[in-house]
């Protein structure tokens, strides 16, 4: 079990690892070695996720979730598999921290006397000088 926070822990069968040929810096080993690294993550059928986190993960998924519900991370930022294995996990782990937050409920607030009465007198300067406009009376 890999242990993400203090509530949230993964079963290391549920992460699903392919060695893909990377692009970017490497030299010729480029062209020979698959050293960058495909990580899936079911996150619809995770049984360790909780559904609001589970909710709150596939929204800050975005384009990396498929229409199955796999999260898919690539990472080919460095020259070996093991680092871009870590480097792929990490960016899981912080997505699964980073849901796992619950957001602050927002608490709807009044606006203030003054600024209702600043956006007043705003609004009637803006209505004096767009009556200027007009046309003026006796010129046709």
């Amino acid at each position: 079990m890999i242990r993400v926070t203090n509530s949230i822990s993964l079963d290391d069968r549920e992460l699903e690892e392919t060695f893909i040929r990377a692009s970017g810096p490497g030299g010729q080993n480029v062209n020979k070695l698959s050293t960058a690294v495909q990580l899936r993550f079911d996150v619809r059928n995770s049984p360790n996720l909780r559904d609001d986190v589970r909710e709150r993960l596939q929204g800050l998924a975005g384009r990396r979730l498929t229409l199955d519900g796999v999260l898919i991370i690539t990472a080919d930022r460095f020259r070996t598999q093991d680092r871009n294995r870590e480097d792929a996990r990490e960016r899981l782990f912080a997505l699964i921290r980073e849901a796992a937050v619950r957001p602050k409920a927002r608490r709807p607030t009044r606006p203030t006397k003054g600024s209702k009465e600043r956006r007043l007198k705003a609004k009637t300067v803006r209505a004096g000088v767009k009556s200027l406009r007009g046309k003026k009376p006796g010129l046709e």
